[in-house]
């Protein structure tokens, strides 16, 4: 071989070669940054529309659904989803995999655009953002300072706000808690009734009063000045003195029939870090940006900002950051790389006799390793929990080469060459088989990377990582290895006397013995060849039917990752006053704080983080996100730990609904079991959810089990008499709008006070607006200056609405929703499927899976498909390798043999089938198809000397035993630190370790006896059927 040819004649080169990747590969590593998981979130565009007063069903049909008909027509679109709120519509649309986020945004805004002026008027314009309103917040920030706290609430808000909104990366900044100013104009109900004056009256007088005229100028020969009439307000007193009327010489003031005060806007939402309360800044990203990089840019914001107020001495605590969690899981992923090249390094060793052999195997680690983050750096990945799980399960595959090759220079120095020459020889024989081998390993991965979709967004990078290196491992084994050997390679001779001899020598004793003992019954099986294929049929099928169809390995599209955070989720009844909320959230703070495994405590009441976010506040929930003490020093995972708390807590809470929500590696696991039921009409579509939920809590393993639409939201309904009404002199528009004012107050009115703007809110006062009498007593003025009550002209009735209504794909919609606890959620779901699929559903109505199950249905599709390919492309190299093709199928054999070990392991160690566990085994296919070609291709070059099949096989597993071995063994132990590892994000990769542990050592048992048994029936078979045989008689016909 021309390249093994050169880097022994010409050292320099591979010196110069080596020395570029490995400089490149160090410079590219210093550039690559840090996040947790590739990205891969769905690319979604929200669009959110503020509607103030409007109940869900009136927000459903006069926004959303004009918005959802403007968007729907959009291209590349996956979903359409729409939730409709209090006050609130959210749509949001997820785009296809290939779609580009930012065209598509640009496109929604358009087509929202033409459609604004069929949208009600006092309606706020519809907001775009590019983020999915699941975003949990990358940080969050407490903020304290030595202010008064409407001077703090402006300076966060106007100023601070602001700065970090302009973080690149950064979607959003979020304000929680604090008082923000505001000028109030209580109206008295009854004073306004005694000076005959109505409240559209007296909304007009304020807002009229309240502005700035640019009036023209007044113009000489030599200048222009120009005239502008200043009517704004100058301060509360000025308001306070406004006349509202004036009847027949008699001046009725604002202060008359309404207290005027300087002061906060209710309350709505209150935030406290470690029951302290403080105004939180919660920092939302871009759906493409990195949260490590956002992360490192907000801090080095937040520091300058904290410099720049020193005076009022604010300080800027993040309470909570996502990035930390990624770096320690990257720095646990490095420690098991680490120690995966020490476990490879040790069994070199004691294979290769001599610290100087197993060195020069060892180079090609840190070589291909290093020379891998150019790659890396190119395909513009990051450093991430799948791209350094590559590097660190790569490691034993990059010695593989170097083994293959460096046993075979040695057998040549054997035979009595010079070194030189049993390099040379050595690496160029053997040259082909290994890249074969090699090959295996990369198009294994090649359907991976080169797919489309959820799944391969995340995984693609561990993929490409692998290729990367194992390509580097083949240059290096052509070139370092046999340079390296040929310049300071030597047999060494084992010295009985010395300590280290002493234990090669009894290792290699032991080994001998292994070797008889494989032989032996090498030997059975290749007489009783039947009985071996039967009993290992046995096993295939058994561990398929028996352990996938029996239950023992569950299916789930992520396995569950501790990372030590959950949240507390406290609902009340609807009814409840903010203040009654936060009561009852402080007794569950005081009670959590007694208990030593809780570090961290961030409660935000009247927000949580359930699908609205923090567009919109809700009196009767909080939410309280709890940090742990580190895996280790407690007994239970956080999911376990989050199931106990709520038990506890529900006794505590009397009155209140408690539900936990773990937070896992793609932010709080909302809930991984979701159904969503849609149909024409709500009451179809609810019934059926209903009996569907009912069937699910008898499901063992699924918990917290809700629909998220839900009826009794109490409401007071106002149904008008038109004729009535319109014998009255009144019209709708008056009566909508009186209401409106009175009881949700106008906030159009702004007050200036310096740079800021502040909202002046006239409603009625607290004491006029708190019962259903105070809605029938509310007075109207016609035409005629004639007061009339609103109950002589329409029925006020008290009901209850849901609380949300929700769509998908333009029709009425359900979600069901539950959390799995100690059982895979797919395998939940697929039992529940069972039963409510058998059940009558009403016309028109169908279900339709979200949450993991969505994932799983297509990460398993697109998985499947590359393992299919994978063993299409395996076979397609072999038939290269050998010339033949016929005799690949022995080796393909080889691939269930890895299932069986594989799917054992995950029975043993209760791991669950998902899509890296999937990924282990794709990998197993390239590992044991290498073992099974060193077999087969050594079987026919014995065959080819002139020996018959039956002691080709023997001699070949004798002498191939040894590569096989420490290949196996490499690989095995690289991969163990990871089946072992307890670090943070561990159990994602615990299952992936497993698999090739497993996988590996059970194929590597049963490769030695079937492989050679299969080989034997296939030459027999040959013999029957010469056709096939077209190589020997070319052979024959070349001599």
């Amino acid at each position: 071989m021309k390249i093994v040819d050169i880097s022994i004649k010409r050292p320099s080169m591979v010196i110069v070669l080596f020395t570029i990747l490995l400089l490149g590969g160090l410079y590219s590593y210093k550039q690559l940054s840090y996040e947790l998981i590739p990205k891969f979130e769905i690319n979604v565009v929200t669009v959110s529309t503020v509607y103030p007063g409007a109940s869900p069903s009136e927000v459903e049909n006069t926004v959303t659904k004009k918005i959802e008909d403007a968007v729907s027509t959009m291209e590349n679109i996956k979903k359409l989803e729409s939730k409709s709120y209090e006050s609130l519509s959210v749509v949001m649309i997820t785009l296809t995999a290939d779609a580009d986020a930012d065209y598509s945004l640009n496109d929604a805004q358009r087509k929202i655009n033409a459609v604004l002026k069929d949208l009600p008027d006092d309606v706020d314009p519809p907001s775009l953002s590019k983020f999915s309103l699941s975003d949990l917040p990358i940080m969050t920030i407490g903020a304290t300072a030595n202010m008064d706290e409407v001077a703090f609430y402006d300076l966060l808000d106007k100023k601070i706000q602001p700065i970090v909104s302009r973080v690149p990366g950064v979607a959003q900044v979020n304000l929680v808690g604090g008082e923000e100013r505001e000028i109030k104009v209580s109206l008295d109900a009854t004073k306004l009734q005694g000076f005959g004056l109505s409240v559209p009256q007296v909304q007009q007088a304020v807002l009229s009063s309240n502005l700035d005229f640019p009036t023209g100028n007044i113009k000489t020969r030599e200048n222009s000045t120009t005239i502008r009439l200043s009517g704004k307000y100058k301060s509360v007193e000025e308001l306070r003195n406004l006349v509202v009327s004036s009847n027949h010489g008699v001046q009725v003031r604002l202060g008359d029939v309404a207290d005027v005060q300087d002061a906060q806007k209710d309350v709505s939402k209150i935030s406290r870090i470690n029951e302290k309360g403080s105004i939180l800044l919660q920092v939302i990203k871009q759906s493409d940006a990195n949260a490590v990089e956002v992360s490192k840019k907000v801090k080095e914001a937040i520091a300058k900002i904290e410099q720049d107020y020193a005076k009022s001495n604010l300080k800027l605590k993040v309470a909570n950051d996502s990035s930390e969690f990624t770096l320690t899981a990257a720095d646990n992923v490095m420690h098991d790389l680490f120690l995966a090249v020490f476990l490879v390094a040790f069994v070199m060793l004691f294979f290769l006799h001599s610290l100087r052999n197993a060195a020069i195997v060892m180079v090609s680690i840190p070589a291909s390793l290093i020379a891998t983050f150019i790659g890396i750096s190119l395909m513009g990945y990051t450093l991430n929990l799948m791209s350094l799980l590559g590097l660190s399960l790569v490691v034993g595959i990059l010695v593989d080469d170097a083994i293959v090759v460096l046993e075979n220079i040695h057998r040549h120095m054997e035979m009595g060459k010079n070194k030189v020459r049993a390099a040379y020889d050595g690496a160029a024989e053997i040259g082909f088989t290994v890249t074969a081998i090699t090959l295996v390993i990369v198009v294994v991965f090649l359907p991976i990377a080169m797919s489309t979709g959820l799944v391969s967004n995340i995984i693609t990078q561990f993929c490409v990582t692998v290729i990367i290196a194992t390509l580097l491992s083949l240059l290096a084994s052509f070139t370092i290895v046999p340079w390296l050997f040929s310049r300071y390679g030597k047999l060494e001779h084992l010295n009985k006397e010395s300590f280290f001899g002493k234990i090669i020598l009894g290792f290699e004793n032991y080994l001998d013995k292994f070797t008889h003992k494989v032989t032996d019954i090498l030997t059975w099986s290749l007489n009783y060849k039947k009985t071996t294929l039967a009993i290992v049929t046995v096993f295939f099928f058994g561990s398929i039917f028996g352990l996938l169809g029996g239950g023992f390995i569950g299916g789930e599209f992520f396995s569950k990752t501790d990372k030590g955070e959950f949240l507390v989720q406290i609902e009340m009844p609807k009814d409840v006053s903010i203040e009654q909320t936060n009561f009852m959230t402080q007794k569950a703070e005081a009670y959590l704080k007694k208990d030593k495994n809780i570090v961290d405590m961030i409660t935000t009441v009247g927000q949580t983080s359930d699908g609205m976010g923090a567009t919109q506040s809700t009196a009767y929930k909080a939410e309280i996100l709890i940090s742990l003490v580190e895996k280790a020093k407690r007994d239970d995972n956080s999911f376990i730990y989050a199931a106990k708390i709520k038990r506890q807590l529900e006794k505590e809470l009397v009155g209140a609904k408690v539900k936990t929500v773990p937070v896992g590696l793609l932010g709080a696991d909302k809930a991984p079991i979701a159904l969503t039921v849609t149909g024409p009409n709500f009451d179809d579509v609810m019934l059926f959810a209903q009996k569907a939920a009912a069937e699910l809590k008898k499901v063992p393993g699924a918990s917290e089990v809700k629909l998220t639409s839900e009826a009794g939201n109490p409401e007071i309904k106002v149904q008008v008499n038109r004729d009535k009404m319109a014998a009255l002199g009144l019209n709708l528009q008056t009566v909508g709008l009186t209401m409106q004012t009175a009881f949700n107050g106008n906030t159009d009115g702004k007050f200036r006070a310096g740079e800021y703007e502040y909202d002046i809110n006239i409603r009625f006062n607290e004491y006029d607006r708190s019962n259903i009498n105070d809605v029938n007593n509310l007075i109207f003025v016609n035409n005629m200056g004639q007061q009339i009550k609103l109950s002589q002209f329409a029925e006020v009735i008290e009901s209850s609405g849901p609380s949300m209504l929700e769509r998908r794909d333009k029709s009425t919609s359900v979600t069901i929703e539950a959390q799995s606890v100690g059982k895979p959620s797919g395998t939940i779901a697929s039992e529940w499927e069972t039963v409510f699929s058998k059940m009558e559903r009403p016309t028109g109505v169908n279900y339709v899976w979200g949450g993991d199950m969505e994932n799983q249905t297509e990460g398993f599709g697109t998985l499947g498909i590359a393992l299919l390919a994978a063993i299409i492309l395996v076979y397609l190299v072999m038939v290269a390798l050998y010339d033949d093709f016929v005799t690949p199928f022995v080796v393909l054999f080889s691939i269930p043999l890895s299932f069986i070990g594989a799917l054992f392991a995950l029975a043993l160690t209760n791991n669950s089938l998902n899509i890296f566990t999937i990924l282990g085994i794709i990998m197993l296919i390239g590992l044991v198809c290498k073992n099974a070609i060193l077999l087969v291709d050594f079987a026919n070059h014995r065959k080819d000397a002139g020996e018959s099949t039956y002691n080709a096989l023997v001699q070949a597993n004798h002498a191939r035993l040894r590569p096989i071995l420490m290949t196996s063994l490499a690989i095995s132990l690289g991969a163990l630190p990871i089946a072992m590892s307890l670090g943070a994000a561990s159990t994602s990769r615990i299952g992936m370790g497993v698999v090739i542990v497993g996988g590996t050592i059970f194929s590597l048992v049963l490769t030695l006896f079937v492989i050679p048994a299969m080989y034997l029936m296939w030459s027999k078979a040959r013999k029957h059927y010469p056709e096939f045989d077209h190589i020997e008689e070319y052979e024959k016909e070349s001599n």
